[in-house]
């Protein structure tokens, strides 16, 4: 159970970080990615089961949340929408494209290769192999990109875009970048996670920002006061303590059918710590 619960948390780790890119660089709440999530694992779904190589499935998975967070972004910077409405109406959208895409409301796996099916140890050991490889090349990457030139003008421009634009950084097309960029990742990560559950359903996108908030909120809550590359790596580890917490609460009998409001519950926990952890030092002060 250890294993799955590693294994999944490393998946949603993937989409973790692509919502930190938005959330907290761009300080956007973008909710296109509940539209593109599920997206991706339509996507990567519908063309394995036509017989497509999953890995090259999962590449055009990403393609299409990039499709969605582009569409986005244009929405936001050239049609003048604000961008929660306009994360919503391509959030919307894609319930349609997922039903033009699979013919259904949901499309199953079964006897398909898969990408851990390439690996060479047991199903669930593959299943954390590919997560710990798929989550590292991500985060080496994103690294990278963010400690680049451009990526610096794009942490410049979430900071703050009036003194980003007077050094002459096309903020607009930064935070497009930033769009297009976080839901490649949170579409890949819809596709890895529907190969690694086995189907894809138009209605798995429900509730599933408040999935990766919760990985970057208990990061957070964690690790403090520590460089980038550190805060990206403690999403991983949040997103892995939040799959052992819903397993707990599983685990303890609670009906299954209330998860999205466990959720909730957990997320509001995590927000609500550092406040408790500010009052408690504050009284302590006082009282010393």
């Amino acid at each position: 159970m250890i294993l799955s619960v590693i294994s999944q948390g490393l998946l949603w780790a993937v989409l973790g970080i692509g919502l930190y890119l938005t959330f907290r660089i761009l300080k956007f709440p973008d909710m296109t990615t509940e539209g593109s999530f599920p997206l991706g694992g339509a996507v990567a779904v519908s063309l394995i089961t036509a017989g497509v190589n999953p890995l090259l499935a999962s590449l055009v998975a990403a393609g299409a949340g990039a499709l969605a967070g582009f569409t986005t972004g244009m929405l936001y910077t050239k049609g003048r929408i604000p961008i929660i409405l306009a994360g919503i109406l391509v959030m919307t959208s894609c319930h349609s494209i997922m039903l033009m895409v699979m013919g259904r409301s949901n499309l199953g796996l079964l006897n398909q290769v898969l990408l851990q099916s390439w690996l060479p140890f047991t199903d669930r050991i593959n299943n954390v192999v590919l997560g710990l490889l798929v989550f590292s090349l991500l985060l080496t990457l994103i690294i990278y990109f963010l400690n680049s030139r451009l990526g610096q003008a794009f942490i410049a421009t979430g900071d703050n875009p009036d003194m980003a634009q007077s050094f002459g950084i096309e903020t607009p097309r930064m935070e497009v970048m930033g769009l297009v960029i976080s839901n490649a990742m949170i579409g890949l990560a819809g596709a890895l996670v529907a190969q690694q559950e086995g189907y894809a359903d138009i209605s798995r996108g429900i509730g599933i920002i408040v999935i990766g908030l919760a990985s970057i909120i208990i990061g957070e809550v964690l690790f403090k006061n520590v460089s980038l590359p550190e805060r990206l790596i403690s999403i991983g580890v949040g997103a892995v303590l939040y799959q052992l917490l819903i397993w707990v609460v599983l685990a303890l009998g609670f009906n299954t059918n209330y998860l999205r409001l466990y959720n909730a519950l957990i997320l509001a926990f995590c927000l609500i710590i550092p406040q408790l952890r500010k009052s408690i030092l504050k009284g302590v002060r006082l009282n010393a």
